[in-house]
């Protein structure tokens, strides 16, 4: 049976761009993986043995595009930077402005920011997408047990850089 690919992209995008958003941190960037993501996906769809672990693969998929995508980046950072130098004016860089500007929300950002990529991403697939533990363990390809260990860990990562931007509410409960 060949995969339903407007369906699976529908199903699963949401996800994967909170997964892609937690490596790459920038909407336009998220946009232009997510794209790569699904061309590869469907283009290796011959490697999809179990279409009932389509969740996992596309996981696999997006991590993997999403390090292309920041190599592809890095080396055209480095091209700007060497022209800007060279040009003898700074290299501007386009700060995250679809973010809101609301300074707490800010102050969240720039901390989970701080955080390992594992970390955010997990954090925004169980908050951002209120998804649970089961069904993070079920797309990522880890066991439940896994995933609340790694949501504790996560969470209390988290909690310690607010405490140390000193954000209310930021204390343990």
């Amino acid at each position: 049976m060949k995969p339903d690919w407007p369906a699976i992209l529908a199903e699963h995008e949401q996800w994967l761009r909170a997964v892609l958003y937690a490596r790459l941190r920038n909407k336009d960037d998220v946009d232009d993986a997510f794209q790569e993501t699904f061309a590869a996906a469907v283009s290796g769809s011959d490697k999809l043995r179990d279409l009932d672990r389509v969740g996992p693969w596309l996981y696999q998929i997006a991590i993997r595009q999403a390090l292309l995508f920041r190599r592809k980046q890095g080396r055209q950072q480095r091209k700007i930077e060497q022209f800007a130098q060279q040009a003898g004016s700074p290299a501007e860089r386009d700060p995250l402005g679809w973010l809101l500007a609301d300074e707490r929300q800010q102050q969240v950002r720039d901390a989970l920011a701080e955080l390992p990529q594992r970390d955010a991403e997990i954090l925004l697939l169980k908050y951002l997408e209120d998804w649970s533990y089961q069904q993070i363990a079920d797309r990522i390809g880890a066991s439940h047990s896994a995933v609340e260990a790694r949501l504790h860990r996560a969470r209390g990562r988290l909690r310690d850089k607010l405490r140390a931007r000193n954000v209310a509410g930021a204390t343990r409960r």
